[in-house]
């Protein structure tokens, strides 16, 4: 077949390409693609700034020492899927809601204990509220029926005007446990905190509470034999005086968190004391007074 007219044209074009094509010497096509550290800190910053857009990033970037275009950060947002700017600020996740709210948070669980009694084991509930700032608990109360009728009054009892551990904070987490009734939701609104149920099978959303649990656990209960319900509250007494006062946090910069007045002054000659509770099951070690 006799070539026509466009194709003799369409060789010379690509002649004329092949001279100037400079590909072959080339060691890698394109830009360079940014370091895994790179692209790590940019990914970091978009999560943790949902407001930040492009440029912002590029900035942000710019102080630690890396040179990036708002292209090449649009880029890697790109690849990890992660939207632009006016999308990410729209949403905001469970985590950076409760620690942007720490002061006016309050979380509430139940834990069970078992007590031996005359007739055997018997399972007791304790209800508890922590402030997720301070750490501060509130025993709320302990029962063997978490009824309807009994939640209501623990509701009644945090929301009191002058001495309800809920003053002054705005939102109870709770789990979707049905003790949580709608008549104890509505007592809490009825005080100004709002109630917000976390989503289901989020126990990290709840680690304060989770956390203290473990610990009154591991620390008290579980080294001691519960007889009676009286027996279960002086424990828990106890325990949450050493939990104020006597215990060091790690959490909190390893200090106490509301430890209690003392006349002792520093130096050579002082005594030191160990005060315990529970017949030596909890310790606390301090100087003894002039």
């Amino acid at each position: 077949a006799v070539a026509k007219p466009d194709t003799l044209l369409a060789w010379y074009r690509k002649l004329i390409a092949n001279k100037f094509d400079g590909s072959k010497f080339r060691k890698s096509s394109g830009r360079p693609r940014v370091d895994e550290e790179t692209e790590r800190l940019v990914v970091r910053m978009a999560k943790e700034n949902p407001g930040w857009g492009y440029d912002r990033i590029v900035g942000a970037m710019a102080n630690l020492g890396h040179r990036l275009s708002d292209q090449t950060v649009g880029n890697i947002l790109r690849r990890q899927d992660i939207p632009p700017a006016p999308k990410r600020k729209q949403t905001t996740s469970w985590k950076d809601f409760i620690r942007a709210h720490m002061a006016v948070l309050v979380a509430t669980d139940f834990f069970t204990v078992e007590v031996l009694t005359l007739r055997g084991l018997i399972t007791y509930y304790v209800l508890f509220f922590i402030h997720l700032e301070s750490r501060r608990i509130c025993l709320a109360g302990v029962t063997r029926h978490p009824d309807q009728e009994w939640m209501e009054q623990m509701a009644r009892n945090v929301t009191m005007e002058d001495s309800g551990f809920l003053i002054h904070r705005k939102y109870l987490l709770h789990d979707h446990d049905s003790k949580y009734c709608s008549s104890f939701r509505q007592v809490i609104e009825a005080g100004s905190v709002k109630t917000l149920a976390l989503p289901p099978r989020s126990p990290n959303l709840n680690a304060y509470a989770e956390r203290w649990v473990r610990s009154v656990r591991e620390e008290c209960l579980a080294k001691l034999i519960l007889l009676g319900e009286g027996s279960l509250r002086r424990a828990l007494r106890h325990y949450e005086a050493h939990y104020h006062e006597e215990r060091n946090h790690q959490g909190k910069n390893n200090v106490l968190l509301f430890p209690l007045p003392t006349q002792a002054a520093r130096g050579e000659q002082e005594k030191v004391r160990c005060r315990e509770r529970l017949g030596g099951l909890l310790k606390y070690y301090e100087r003894e007074a002039a």
